[in-house]
């Protein structure tokens, strides 16, 4: 994670030396300890995901700089606030990126695509932000352990709501994205991941409605 942030800001002739100093905030935000599953090994698999797709896409070297910072920088904060948290990222990544003297359409770039992370919604014809969406949805297309895992991480998180309310609002979230065809904007993550991420949500949403 360190490596690829300031990797990615020196890519769009930012400071090394300020972009150390983010991505040493960046991992130590990633490790707190009321993060369940929004940690560490979570941004490191958006990363990893994201950087496929977008060699999969054929982005060009500035937009995969671009990407690589959003997909570091999307939840490095959370709280469990949605909206809050989202923003709350994108104004940590434009600080650190004005500071390491990036220009400001990359700066602007790298914040509309966190803030993309708020809807989980794609402008049209943006395969960047596609790709950063599509590769933090990948862990709905896991093996039914992992996801099992992923969904008890999450409850986790969210251990002071009741079960009535986590039942109610889990639903929802659940029912949006299998409603959603299809889930995934590129053909690559549509291959990868679409068939078994349908069949976890249906899975987990009707375990949901037999409790």
């Amino acid at each position: 994670m360190r490596n690829d942030w300031v990797s990615a800001v020196r890519a769009l002739g930012g400071d090394g030396g300020v972009a150390a100093d983010a991505a040493a905030d960046l991992a130590a935000r990633y490790a707190e300890p009321h993060r369940r599953y929004h940690d560490t090994a979570h941004v490191l698999a958006v990363l990893r995901d994201s950087a496929a797709l977008a060699a999969d896409l054929g982005l060009p070297p500035e937009e995969r700089a671009v990407l690589a910072l959003a997909a570091a920088a999307h939840d490095v904060v959370y709280d469990g606030r949605p909206g809050d948290d989202e923003r709350r990222s994108a104004e940590w990544a434009v600080s650190w990126l004005r500071r390491a003297g990036v220009r400001p359409e990359h700066v602007t770039r790298v914040e509309e695509l966190v803030l993309a992370t708020l809807t989980h919604a794609a402008p049209d014809g943006d395969a960047t932000a596609q790709a950063l969406l599509d590769a933090d949805l990948a862990i709905l297309g896991a093996d039914e352990v992992a996801y099992d895992r992923y969904r008890s991480a999450v409850r986790a998180e969210y251990a002071p709501i009741s079960d009535e309310l986590w039942r109610a609002g889990r639903s929802a979230v659940l029912s949006d994205l299998l409603a959603r065809d299809p889930l995934y904007a590129t053909a690559a993550a549509r291959s990868r991941w679409e068939a078994a991420a349908k069949a976890n949500l249906a899975r987990e949403l009707a375990a949901l409605r037999t409790r």
